[in-house]
């Protein structure tokens, strides 16, 4: 791994004003993330793990602090620029799968590309490499509704991978499907680790936790426990 960080948060701080109540969803965030690490973001539910990161995937922007991403300060840009970093710099994972129903598995891989303005021939050879990578090169022409939570997660993951993206942000990618389905995916994030992703990890789930490098603890919008997790065999692992 690179000695430059990758991400890094110095003392963000995250409120959210309604009304006359102030909600501090996040506190003082130090955090660092380098090249080729797997980091697990772990927490009771409103400890700030969803807050955190929508901060570290430009969905969001800190109150207080800075973030730097790939050497650029990124906490504080206007929404474009947001978006046109976001689309280069980051793949996003959900719980939700968040794919378009109209659109075919291919269709819904291509998109993040089409954004980019990225010719046919590029996009064609990106969308299928990615969605080989994930062992659904085999659904390109189907609906997301006639997949399974497992299958279509591994379209979402394909989504995320195909524009080559810095890091991986995963918002409890398992929190929608049962265990088969949840072990199935959490290896294909694994595998992805091993060939040098860059991910971090949401998950309420502590088996999955362990599976990465690092873990990060929150408690009431801070970090209260953080370190480097011993490998170890688990279901979910092997």
């Amino acid at each position: 791994m690179s000695e430059q960080p990758l991400i890094q948060l110095e003392g963000v701080t995250k409120v959210f004003v309604t009304e006359d109540v102030e909600t501090h969803a996040l506190s003082g965030i130090h955090l660092e993330i380098r090249k080729g690490e797997y980091v697990s973001i772990a927490g009771p539910s409103g400890c700030g793990k969803s807050t955190l990161l929508a901060i570290l995937g430009l969905l969001d922007s800190p109150t207080e602090g800075a973030y730097t991403l790939n050497g650029q300060a990124v906490g504080n840009l206007k929404l474009g620029d947001r978006a046109r970093i976001r689309n280069r710099e980051i793949g996003f994972i959900f719980q939700a799968f968040n794919l378009i129903g109209d659109l075919t598995v291919y269709e819904n891989v291509e998109l993040p590309l089409t954004y980019r303005g990225m010719g046919g021939a590029e996009r064609r050879k990106r969308v299928h490499e990615a969605l080989e990578r994930v062992g659904m090169g085999h659904r390109v022409k189907h609906y997301p509704s006639q997949l399974s939570g497992g299958q279509q997660q591994r379209v979402a993951v394909a989504r995320a991978l195909v524009g080559s993206p810095s890091i991986l942000l995963a918002d409890e990618p398992t929190g929608n499907l049962d265990s088969a389905n949840g072990e199935q995916v959490m290896e294909l994030l694994k595998e992805l680790h091993r060939s040098g992703a860059t991910i971090c990890m949401v998950t309420h789930d502590p088996r999955y936790a362990l599976l990465a490098d690092r873990s990060v603890h929150l408690f009431d919008g801070r970090i209260v426990e953080e370190g480097q997790i011993q490998a170890q065999s688990t279901g979910a692992a092997s």
